[in-house]
């Protein structure tokens, strides 16, 4: 039997806005190594992605390592000023997935299907 505090935690996430994170670094912009603020060029493909749901009114979150110990806002600013730049908006910036990531678009992610620890090809994916 669930308490008071469990069930209200419960009822947060069920309630939680679905959103698509996509990683920065070598998903969105081109990437070669690490130069403090300074983002790489918009890999067009997936701008474009970003563009179209964006219209289709989906949430798109920058989901990127850089803003984990970004205590003074340096990267999270300099992210901003890309997104306005290149998407034309600011999008919200995280390091964290919740129950609301519904997609993850990440260069270094492996898909996997669900319960089963079995790695997926897009092949596979894209069956469904």
């Amino acid at each position: 039997m669930m308490n008071k505090k469990m069930e209200k935690t419960k009822r947060k996430w069920i309630k939680m806005e679905p959103w698509v994170g996509v990683d920065l670094d070598g998903t969105l912009a081109k990437y070669d190594k690490y130069d403090g603020t300074n983002i790489g060029e918009p890999i067009e493909p997936m701008l474009t992605r970003i563009r179209l749901w964006l219209a289709e009114g989906t949430k798109v979150k920058i989901f990127t390592a850089r803003v984990s110990h970004d205590e003074d806002g340096e990267h999270r600013r300099a992210i901003d000023k890309w997104c306005g730049k290149h998407i034309g908006q600011k999008l919200e910036t995280t390091c964290t997935k919740d129950f609301g990531m519904v997609e993850l678009w990440d260069d270094r992610a492996v898909a996997v299907e669900k319960n089963t620890g079995k790695a997926v090809t897009l092949n596979e994916l894209w069956k469904h």
